[in-house]
């Protein structure tokens, strides 16, 4: 068992697992960490392992449950809340889900694809006519998903500074206050939105659930508020870190990059693998609610869990030579979505996006290259979700 590793840690490189989590790698699918306030938990780095205890439901989501694990003091205060979706289990889980899949369905994200389009399009006209260099995040990676989130929920884009400010405080503020506040505010201003909309309906899934669920009494108006914040959040920086670090990571492997601009077919599949190589979402966590015997171990009942994306996407079992990008392999079993019932809900939505921007971004722009060397551009800590703090660009 391996016992003096502290989780999270920082990546040393933006697209490689830490440096420091490599005895995890060596000590089998499932180890011992420790967090923030000594407490050891078990750490699933084994892909077989992983797909198996998400799936398990003796493994709970409860963040209200004293045993569940906090790895970091900035989320201590999340105890007090029921999260929808993220922080609750089934029954009820399922509930607040189905009201929500059609919005996220196959179906409706395919329909939205010439939209995103359009936005990509409109945004990259902008990037050449001012030419170069230009900062990739502030101008593309982050306002595709927010425009498109804004767009399918019902949120003007005109707060988009707002509520991305917020949303960055929530995921990378130093203190549980810091955290508290920008929740807080947060819950405000779409308390006050959905308050507008009820009295003048707008085009939104906001709308739809003001329509279809709140106003029939089945989704309480603190459950939407709380139900709103989770999408908008997630909706935007999962994927403006997946843009941004994926352009990274491209730039960085030329021979994957020059294979990618010449078979366009390639894309979803580059999509797949960017996903499990780059794992920007580390540490899903959960809390045993009774003892569970798995890969030679015991989870005993009370015992946190965490998922260490990363080491689970590079598991060498499940894919030969892990910790290279290789577009040609299939990666579709990978977890950087989770799995389970609570698997990511707009994986859709993000798959469309990527596909879109970065296939728009690299055709339009052959000649794209880094603006400063690799070792000079900032990227983000190892306690919140990885990707590119600025993305400095040439061409």
């Amino acid at each position: 068992m391996t016992e003096a590793i502290s989780f999270p840690q920082d990546r040393s490189c933006p697209y490689h697992p830490p440096t420091a989590y490599e005895p995890l790698r060596e000590s089998g699918p499932l180890s011992h960490v420790t967090f923030y306030d000594g407490r050891k938990v078990w750490a699933v780095t084994g892909h077989a392992e992983a797909r198996a205890l998400l799936s398990d439901q003796r493994l709970s989501s409860d963040r209200q449950n004293p045993a569940f694990p906090i790895p970091i003091e900035r989320f201590a205060a999340i105890r007090r809340l029921k999260a929808p979706l993220i922080g609750v289990d089934d029954p009820e889980h399922n509930t607040q889900r189905r009201m929500l899949i059609p919005s996220f369905s196959v179906k409706r994200i395919g329909a939205m694809r010439p939209q995103i389009q359009r936005i990509v399009d409109d945004l990259l006209d902008r990037m050449l006519a001012q030419g170069p260099p230009t900062e990739l995040v502030s101008a593309f990676a982050l306002p595709v998903p927010s425009m498109v989130i804004c767009a399918l929920l019902g949120v003007p884009y005109a707060d988009h500074e707002f509520f991305e400010e917020r949303s960055r405080r929530i995921l990378r503020a130093r203190t549980p206050d810091e955290v508290e506040t920008a929740r807080i505010d947060l819950e405000d201003y779409l308390g006050e939105l959905i308050a507008r909309k009820e009295k003048d309906r707008g085009d939104g899934l906001l709308d739809d659930l003001i329509a279809d669920q709140l106003r029939a009494g089945s989704l309480e108006r603190e459950e939407l508020v709380r139900m709103a914040m989770i999408l908008l959040v997630a909706g935007h920086e999962t994927t403006a870190n997946m843009i941004s670090l994926g352009t990274f990571a491209l730039l960085e492997h030329p021979d994957q990059l020059a294979q990618l601009r010449a078979e366009e077919s390639l894309m979803p599949a580059a999509v797949e693998e960017l996903l499990r190589f780059l794992s920007i979402a580390e540490g899903m966590l959960r809390v045993a609610k009774e003892d569970i015997e798995i890969g030679g171990r015991t989870i005993r009942a009370d015992d946190g869990v965490v998922f260490s994306t990363s080491l689970i996407n590079r598991d060498g079992t499940a894919y030969p030579a892990p910790d290279e990008l290789d577009l040609d392999r299939s990666a579709r079993h990978h977890v950087a979505f989770g799995f389970g019932i609570h698997q990511c809900l707009g994986q859709n939505l993000a798959r469309a996006e990527m596909e879109i921007a970065l296939r728009s971004l690299f055709a339009r722009i052959p000649g794209l290259r880094l603006a400063v060397p690799a070792a000079e551009i900032p990227f983000k800590p190892g306690d919140t979700l990885q990707g590119m703090i600025e993305l400095p660009l040439a061409w």
